[in-house]
């Protein structure tokens, strides 16, 4: 039996913005999230620059192309992104976090490409974990032991990212783990993990929902929960087929 990545992706612009700056991509071999930042059509525009740099990395990849591939996508939307930068100077400041995993052709190892505070999670077990580390003033203060991580959520500039795909260097986290069959994933903007607190992430993954449902459900309850940025989950299944 080989090990196979199911997905689903689902957005929603929450009810406090006009529009949503959001994007993401849920296919058969790489999933990810953007969240697009800079006002206007420009958070809009970086987001989609990013999901379209990455998109065509879905497809059958060898183990040790991975990352890689997740790199060069990285540094297409870089370079996208400071293209369109230079076409309308109105744009300066636009950017998007992105957070995308890489499944291998073989089912036998995955990658992960993380820049923001958009976030991966990996329930497995029954046991939720946070994959991804948050690229924001508030993480750094947690992990200097200035504030413990329940501060850091209520945190007034909790919303400063000290990273991402701006058409600048950056520095984003790359790591490969081994897929077990039942492990899911979930990837969302903050629109979700702002709001809706771990434990609740883990009893909605642990509920045995199939993954629309189970992203719908995440979606309402952000939504039950003011909903004041946009929300935008993908739940990945590793199966056995």
């Amino acid at each position: 039996m080989t090990l196979k990545l199911r997905s689903v992706g689902a957005s929603d612009r929450g009810l406090i913005r006009s529009g949503n700056q959001d994007a993401q991509h849920a296919g058969p071999w790489l999933v990810a999230v953007a969240d697009g930042m800079g006002g206007m059509a420009a958070g809009d525009l970086a987001s989609r620059i990013a999901i379209d740099a990455i998109a065509p990395l879905d497809v059958e990849t060898p183990e040790d192309a991975l990352v890689a591939a997740l790199q060069g996508a990285i540094e297409r939307a870089t370079a996208g992104i400071r293209g369109a930068v230079e076409e309308d100077p109105e744009r300066q400041g636009m950017g998007t976090t992105l957070t995308a995993l890489l499944f291998a052709r073989t089912g036998s190892c995955l990658a992960l490409a993380h820049v923001g505070d958009s976030r991966a999670y990996l329930f497995r077990d029954g046991v939720l974990k946070q994959v991804t580390r948050d690229d924001t003033f508030v993480q750094m203060l947690v992990d200097q032991g200035l504030i413990t991580p329940d501060q850091a959520s209520s945190h007034p500039r909790r919303a400063v990212v000290t990273q991402a795909l701006q058409g600048d260097q950056v520095s984003p986290a790359y790591a490969t783990m081994v897929p077990r069959a039942g492990d899911r994933w979930l990837l969302c903007s903050d629109g979700l993990s702002n709001v809706v607190r771990a434990d609740t992430l883990t009893e909605v993954l642990g509920e045995g929902l199939d993954r629309d449902a189970c992203a719908a459900r995440l979606i309402d309850l952000a939504l039950r929960a003011g909903g004041p940025d946009n929300i935008t989950v993908v739940i990945a299944d590793v199966v056995e087929e």
